[in-house]
């Protein structure tokens, strides 16, 4: 079984910058991918970035320019530099990775999510 333990969310305001961080542990044999989603109050979850094992990196259209997603392997930790945030930005944050466990077997995890809240 693979867990990922989100944090650093928090209450920012409008502009300001907050990280997020997330660990995975576990049954792990290799990460292929670690992301980000998020869910609004009363929306559908939505990808905020992703990167692979070899860095490579895509964003939702929303966050390009101001958050930044990267990892260190070493740790199995991924984090996500949230920069100039605004009120929209406000939502439940979740880790999500990709890989194969001990067992060779795939697996597609989340985390329990962090709360970030940017007020005006």
């Amino acid at each position: 079984q693979v867990q990922l333990v989100e944090s650093g969310g928090g209450l920012v305001q409008a502009g300001g910058s907050l990280r997020l961080s997330c660990a995975a542990s576990g049954s792990l044999f290799i990460i292929n991918s670690m992301g980000w989603y998020r869910q609004a109050s009363g929306k559908q979850r939505e990808l905020v970035a992703t990167i692979t094992s070899g860095r490579d990196s895509k964003y939702a259209d929303s966050v390009k320019g101001r958050f930044t997603i990267f990892r260190d392997n070493a740790k199995n930790t991924v984090y996500l530099q949230m920069n100039s945030l605004k009120p929209e930005d406000t939502a439940v944050y979740f880790c999500n990775a990709e890989g194969l466990n001990r067992n060779l077997q795939v697996f597609d995890s989340f985390g329990q999510g962090t709360q970030v809240t940017v007020s005006l």
